[in-house]
Order: structure tokens, then sequence, then C-alpha cells
């Protein structure tokens, strides 16, 4: 078979497929990268060719034995119906005729038959060779689709996996935010309530300060009731103006 596929396609044509071939089948398909896709695109183009020519091969070569086998049909059938004829033929001219036609009929089939064995075996041959092409071209095919459809997957994987790594950054960001903005919260708390403290201990004293003046402070009827205001002079040890005059003569001394 090897050598007929040389005779019809040629040595390096011949050699082109067995090394495409080879490749397909070492090829995986599952870690494939974009690079290899193309290469082995173009693989499978040149696997495609060689399937067109191979089938046109087998076709060229099976036409031809059904015509040399439609011929010897032919013929068979013409040899048997001269027997006929010489059988049923009495005049010896006649005889000695339809035998020299049946003669030179049956040589040429026996001529024929190495040639029928050949050209069908041919036929065959480039059939067995033309289906393996197309079962390599198909799983080719089917290899190249699982691949690139592995590759667009992958493809989106990532870019999902990228979305996601992005959306995790900024969630991770605002929380760094949230965290900052909660420690800046917690800081003014701080500086308030310690503002709200020192107001409340300033207010505080502020009331013991009115407290107390309102305390150390003679009330009305100390000032206005001269009796009372005598007695608290006496108490205190000065004595209490009784007099107008003693009273100019009091505020003329604190002068």
């Amino acid at each position: 078979m090897l050598s007929f596929i040389r005779n019809l396609l040629g040595v390096k044509t011949d050699q082109a497929v067995q090394g495409a071939v080879e490749a397909l089948v070492r090829w995986d398909p599952k870690s494939a990268t974009e690079a290899e896709l193309r290469t082995m695109e173009q693989h499978l183009d040149d696997l495609g060719r060689q399937v067109a020519e191979a089938r046109a091969v087998y076709d060229r070569e099976q036409r031809e034995a059904d015509a040399i086998k439609a011929l010897s049909a032919q013929r068979m059938a013409a040899a048997e119906h001269l027997q006929a004829q010489l059988a049923g033929e009495s005049d010896p001219a006649r005889q000695a005729a339809l035998t020299k036609s049946l003669e030179t009929i049956v040589a040429m089939l026996e001529e024929m038959a190495p040639e029928i064995e050949r050209e069908t075996k041919d036929a065959v041959d480039a059939q067995q060779f033309l289906e393996m092409l197309e079962k390599s071209y198909a799983d080719a095919g089917a290899k190249l689709k699982s691949a690139r459809a592995e590759l667009v997957r992958a493809q989106r994987d990532m870019g999902r996996a990228e979305q996601q790594r992005e959306m995790a950054e900024r969630q991770a960001e605002a929380a760094r935010r949230a965290a900052g903005l909660a420690s800046t919260t917690s800081g003014l708390t701080v500086a308030l309530k310690a503002m709200q403290d020192s107001a409340a201990k300033d207010l505080a004293s502020a009331e013991a300060a009115n407290a107390k003046a309102k305390l150390l402070t003679p009330t009305a009827p100390e000032k206005e009731d001269p009796n009372i205001a005598a007695a608290m002079a006496a108490a205190s040890g000065k004595p209490a103006a009784s007099s107008l005059s003693d009273r100019l003569a009091a505020l003329k001394s604190k002068g």
C-alpha cells in the first residue's frame, strides 16, 4: 500500500501526510495555546488538502477498476456468445472463423486477468488510505474544536478571576477606608467627650463660685435693716454708723 501511495501522491506528499497525522495524534488539546491552535489549524488545512487529493485518486482508481471490470464482463459475454454460435455452426469455414475469434477474445480475457486484479487492489488501497485520512481529519477537527472551546473557557475564567480580584481589592480598599473613618470617628468622640467633661467641670466650678459668692455676699436685709447692719458690724468688730455724720466720717476714713 505504501509503495502505491508513493506512486500516486509522491514521496514528499506521503511524508508530509505522515508527519501531519503523527503531530495530530500526539497533540493534547487541553493544554493548547493560541499559537499551537494556529499551528494545528495549518496541519488540519494541510491534511484537508491531502484528503481531497486522496479522494480524487480513489475516485480515479475506482473508475478505472470499474471500467476494466465492465470491459472484461463484456468480453466474457462475447466469448460465451461466440462459443454458443460455434456449437451450433455446421459450416466448416464458419466454424474456423468463429473458433479464431473465440481464441482471440479468450486470450484477451486471460491477459486482462492480472490487470483486473491490480486495478481492483489499487482501488481498495486508495479507499483504505482515504478512509484513514478522513478519520484523522475528523479526529483532528474534533480536537481543534475542543481545544478552541477549552481556550475560550480558560480565557473567560481568567477574565472572571481578574474581575473577582479587582472586586476584592476594591472591597479591601473600602474596608480600609471604613476602618480609617471609624478610627477618626473614635478620635472625634474621645475629643468631644473630653471637651464635654471640661465644660461640665468649668460649669461646676462656676456654680460653686457663684454659690460661694452668694453665700459670702450680705443679703438685702443685712444691708437695708439698720439694726441688723449694726449688729453685723458689732459682730465683726466694726461699730455701725448711727448718724449721717458718723457714716460720712466712716466713708472719709476709707478714702
